[in-house]
């Protein structure tokens, strides 16, 4: 039977394994340049093994180009796992600062209540501004600051998604082991 594929594009989200070392994630990110695929987000931080860092990379894409990208960063010497994160079975999370005019005393309320609707913290209290912290998916973000926006947003700093597997499952299912999967490349 013949597959048939959707090309409706949508994010997705990929972890990958890498090992720590200088340029690592230059070399990851050169090779979504080079196959023309943009970068919606990436993140990158370290693992709960010495040596090795996760590297969580948002696409807009379809299926195929997920997959073929993915098996494009396999390829790659320092990468050790790579993981396509599916939407229902994982957690994903950003963290904003957004700095916000607050010139008045019922401006300066209004921001506290709005931020605390959205669970999100004052950080830094200014004369005429309010720094506030969020921490959430992606929408929750973009609602407060749509909400925001009607104050004044001075600045935003935000990070990528971070995303994990919901129970049990982990990046290192369905990967080869190490021992495996490295076999080939230090052949050379």
């Amino acid at each position: 039977m013949k597959k048939t594929f959707n090309p409706e594009k949508k994010l997705y989200t990929l972890a990958i394994l890498v090992q720590d070392i200088p340029g690592v994630l230059s070399q990851v990110a050169r090779l979504f340049s080079r196959k023309g695929y943009n970068i919606e987000s990436i993140v990158s931080g370290e693992t709960d093994k010495p040596g090795v860092t996760r590297i969580t990379i948002v696409i807009l894409g379809d299926e195929l180009m997920v997959g073929q990208i993915a098996a494009q960063c396999r390829k790659l010497i320092p990468v050790l796992a790579v993981k396509l994160l599916d939407e229902a079975t994982a957690i994903q999370r950003e963290f904003a600062l957004i700095k916000v005019r607050a010139a008045d005393r019922n401006a300066r309320d209004e921001v506290i209540q709005m931020s605390n609707i959205f669970r999100a913290k004052i950080i830094d209290v200014g004369r005429d501004t309010l720094t506030v912290a969020v921490f959430g998916d992606r929408d929750k973000t973009a609602a407060l600051i749509g909400l925001l926006d009607g104050y004044g947003i001075l600045e935003i700093a935000k990070t990528g998604t971070l995303s994990i597997e919901r129970g049990n499952s982990t990046i290192y299912d369905n990967n080869k082991l190490k021992e495996e999967y490295n076999y080939g490349k230090n052949v050379l």
